[in-house]
């Protein structure tokens, strides 16, 4: 995990690696950036500790870890902490005390911050105008974007957006280019290959090591393209309507990649363990993949129940030309947006699955349609599956392969065909849900380990 030095006598706060040598009586130390900017320290304009990826609240409470990942997806926004902690079950001052207690700010402060870092790399990344720099970051007045910058930066957005260097900016054909950074090592071809296999046709493409797939804005479609950049950062590439929210398209594909993900402690728990240590030592960095959208890969997953990958992938294909919403003029095979719930609700799905999947398809997006919150990942992992199986036609692998790609860290597809194929080739013969209790709370972690090895062209 990253942790930041704060210099009591000059009021900054620095990332690792800095050059700036403080005498060791006056530094303070932080896990979040957000604590040392609640705590009155400004962020370093030498190492700019604002461009560097780093888990929140991965150690803290399971509701902790559910409240931040609401936050990161807009809650705070236009929400207030009242509207969260009801969300979560609990008060508004027992949710301040949890998170003052384990991440040392609030809940408002914490989405603060990460509206105000996201908002000094498009000054410092884009070209962008700053009221546009303001609304893509999820600010809801320009007053506000003011404001907040000046508290968190000591600056306003025209002075911040001066003091770029020339190296920052990015350029790219026909969309916005951004920086994602994050601390390596992070295995691309692992995390490619696991989306390229899962990719719904049409939807989503992995070409020459590059992901491609189309995104819904209000109705309105965009396109998103994630490569490799360098030793610490993969480029996006986004192609939108409108630049409104931006931050959480480029908060759910990081999700997707991993890239605030701190594989440190799972790699510490299961480094000596027979079955995984050799795996984690052929495939450094691999992390546990997200999702764009939480019903696609529900889905996917609930159509995985029945048939080989090849014949989803089919399914898939035959479910978006039917259902999906065309968008012509698209290269790389793109050409729909993935249908949602309330159109496969009601879609006439004959000819399309097998009568009975489509019966299946269909309950489950009015089920997800008529309840917002099923796939939000606000619920506990046993609360989650638990919904999830009660709904007719979707097993436990299924949800518990869901959860995995919602960011459940103890999800276990035991079940999973590859999981099987690789323990039966290390000789275990034995129930792999009970082997995985010896890798809690870590187990989403094995699997991808275990699904990795599993797949011909990820062999390191």
């Amino acid at each position: 995990m990253t942790t930041f030095s704060a210099v009591v006598t000059t009021g900054i706060y620095c990332r690792p690696g800095c050059g700036a040598k403080p005498l060791a009586e006056n530094v303070k130390t932080f896990e979040l950036a957000a604590e040392a900017e609640a705590a009155g320290f400004r962020a370093c304009l030498r190492c700019r500790p604002y461009r560097v990826a780093g888990p929140v609240g991965a150690d803290a409470p399971e509701l902790v870890c559910r409240a931040v990942q609401l936050i990161i997806a807009g809650a705070l926004d236009t929400g207030t902490e009242a509207a969260l902690g009801e969300r979560l079950a609990v008060s508004p001052r027992h949710l301040r005390r949890l998170f003052h207690d384990h991440l040392g700010v609030t809940p408002d402060q914490l989405a603060r911050s990460r509206r105000a870092h996201f908002a000094r790399r498009l000054l410092d990344d884009s070209d962008l105008t700053v009221a546009d720099v303001a609304f893509a970051s999820g600010f809801g007045s320009l007053r506000q974007f003011n404001r907040d910058m000046k508290l968190v930066f000591r600056a306003s957005p025209v002075e911040l957006r001066n003091r770029r260097r020339r190296a920052d900016r990015l350029a790219a054909d026909g969309g916005l280019a951004m920086r994602l950074p994050f601390a390596p090592p992070l295995h691309w071809d692992a995390l490619s290959t696991f989306l390229g296999e899962r990719a719904v046709p049409g939807v989503e493409s992995v070409l020459d090591g590059v992901y491609r797939r189309t995104i819904s804005l209000d109705g309105e479609a965009g396109v998103i393209e994630v490569r490799r950049g360098g030793d610490d950062h993969l480029l996006l590439i986004a192609h939108m309507p409108f630049w409104e929210g931006l931050i959480h398209v480029v908060d759910r594909v990081g999700r997707m990649f991993g890239v605030d993900a701190d594989t440190a402690p799972a790699e510490a728990a299961l480094c000596d363990d027979p079955v995984l240590g050799p795996l984690l030592r052929a495939r450094p960095g691999v992390r546990v993949p997200g999702a764009w959208g939480s019903f696609e890969i529900a889905v996917e997953a609930l159509l995985s129940q029945r048939c080989a990958r090849p014949q989803v992938r089919r399914q898939l294909a035959a479910l978006v030309e039917a259902a999906g919403t065309a968008v012509p003029g698209l290269e790389d095979g793109l050409t729909h947006l993935f249908p949602s719930a309330e159109t496969l609700a009601h879609a006439d799905l004959a000819g399309v699955l097998p009568a009975t999947t489509a019966k299946t398809v269909r309950g489950f997006a009015a089920a997800v349609a008529a309840d917002e919150t099923l796939l939000d990942g606000g619920a506990s992992l046993a609360e989650f599956t638990a919904a999830l199986t009660a709904l007719p036609g979707l097993g436990e692998c299924a949800a518990q392969q869901i959860a995995l790609r919602l960011g459940y860290a103890d999800a276990f597809p035991g079940a999973d065909r590859t999981i099987c194929t690789t323990l039966l080739a290390n000789d275990i013969l034995d129930d792999s849900d009970g082997l995985a209790t010896a890798w809690h709370p870590w187990r989403a972690f094995a699997a991808t380990h275990l699904i990795a090895a599993g797949v011909p062209t990820l062999a390191a």
